[in-house]
């Protein structure tokens, strides 16, 4: 038996117009990085024995890391579509959403609908992705829905849905 795995489904490829910015940004800023860390890995390779050299060592995992990162965004960049117009009804809720949502226990919970690349759960910023995303597109206030996770299944009632422009 192998240990072949299935990829993972490939991210939806919408985002912010804020996150397409962020991204572009740090692609800029990590250019700028792998210029040091280049210099500082030259500085490191010319102190001789490289097979016990930490700081070289060090190094090139570092710009490993950098290039792996480097690919992903010039690779994501050109496929990601942005999305910055409100919805024909926006009363529904779409990509970009902010939504409120009201629990089983009374408790409210406010989502903003973004990318996969730009998700921050700290923010309540969750992927257009993410099972209680796909459970909210396309409902309006006062709609109930089911959202189902390993685990558990809740359900929430929908109190208020925004479209607004900013980050």
């Amino acid at each position: 038996m192998g240990r072949y795995r299935e990829p993972p489904a490939k991210a939806s490829p919408y985002i912010t117009r804020a996150g397409f910015i962020a991204l572009q940004q740090e692609l800029d800023a990590i250019w700028k990085r792998r210029a040091g860390v280049t210099r500082a890995l030259s500085a490191a390779a010319a102190e001789g024995d490289r097979s016990e050299n930490a700081e070289y060592i060090y190094r090139k995992k570092e710009l490993r890391e950098i290039d792996r990162r480097i690919r992903y965004l010039q690779t994501r960049l050109p496929e990601l579509k942005v999305v910055d117009t409100t919805p024909a009804n926006p009363r529904q809720i779409y990509f970009g959403a902010r939504v409120s949502v009201e629990d089983e226990h009374g408790a409210t919970h406010c989502y903003r609908i973004v990318g996969a690349d730009e998700l921050e759960p700290a923010k309540g910023w969750i992927s257009v992705d993410s099972p209680m995303a796909r459970a909210l597109l396309k409902k309006s206030v006062d709609d109930e829905v089911t959202v189902q996770s390993a685990e558990t299944v809740r359900c929430y009632l929908i109190t208020q849905v925004q479209y607004r422009n900013e980050a």
